[in-house]
């Protein structure tokens, strides 16, 4: 793997790019392979921010000349640890039908696979439709004062979070609290425009679910996250710079792992995305 630096993302009349965009640099490197790096606004305590990761595989396949429709559904695996510096994707269609395309990844750093992942990307067409989940209630987003530090990590700046319920563990620490609920309003630090690599980002963006029932902390790590996408482009464009509803909890927390499902809200209601994850975790 090259190890020569990336160009940033371009200059937006004379400005800096955003830091997401810069995030999400990848130079074509030969068939369905892709050279990246990391970038130190999404580096989290040992490593880069798992949702950046999810969102730099999806945004691999994304480019990608090859590409029918939009993402579906995308699984991300840490295997290993991500080292700060460059990094190499591999994003591949294993198989395209009519209206659905099949795709693996893998990152690798050296001679070692860091991440593995698939996707399912289809093209959408108008149905009939219904929604049975309900949008928890929630204050407006500009009523909720903005979240104040919660954690030593970088890449807790790059987004707005407004929290509503759980922000924090408030019990004494070690005590057991009553459920693993968190509710915040999410945006990207500065505001932009949300595109399917973002919402891949905000699905990772709640701490673990163990820090809330425990009250405090204790070694965890994502193992496995996947993610549907149950909006369009043009949804997601038309939400501009505004907020988004993202609320999470864990089912079960048992030997050495616990599970945690999520949802991203349109302020108007409309559910854009889910996730499931598993999660090790250590006392």
């Amino acid at each position: 793997m090259s190890s020569a630096p990336l160009t940033a993302a371009a200059t937006v009349a004379g400005s800096l790019p955003h830091p997401f965009d810069d995030a999400m640099v990848l130079e074509p490197a030969g068939e369905h392979r892709y050279l990246g790096r990391t970038t130190e606004a999404y580096w989290n305590m040992i490593g880069p921010f798992g949702g950046i990761t999810a969102a730099t595989l999806l945004q691999a396949a994304l480019q990608h000349p090859q590409r029918l429709g939009d993402p579906i559904s995308l699984t991300v695996n840490f295997a290993g640890p991500i080292a700060e510096g460059p990094f190499e994707i591999e994003a591949r269609p294993t198989r395209t039908n009519r209206s659905t395309q099949h795709w693996s990844f893998e990152l690798r750093q050296g001679d070692a696979v860091a991440t593995t992942g698939s996707a399912v990307f289809a093209v959408r067409r108008e149905t009939w439709a219904c929604g049975e989940a309900v949008r928890p209630e929630a204050p407006a987003a500009d009523t909720v004062p903005a979240m104040a530090g919660f954690a030593p990590v970088r890449w807790l700046k790059a987004y707005d979070m407004r929290p509503v319920r759980g922000a924090k563990p408030t019990a004494e620490a070690g005590t057991e609290h009553p459920d693993s609920v968190t509710r915040f309003w999410l945006r990207d630090q500065p505001a932009r425009t949300p595109d399917f690599a973002a919402v891949a980002a905000w699905c990772d963006s709640f701490y673990p679910r163990i820090f809330l029932k425990r009250a405090g902390f204790v070694p965890a790590g994502t193992v496995s996250l996947t993610t549907y996408f149950h909006t369009d482009a043009a949804t997601l464009a038309a939400l501009g710079d505004s907020h988004v509803l993202a609320s999470a909890q864990a089912q079960v927390f048992r030997q050495g792992y616990f599970d945690q499902s999520a949802q991203i809200w349109s302020a108007g209601g409309e559910l854009l995305a889910t996730s499931n994850q598993i999660v090790y975790y250590k006392e």
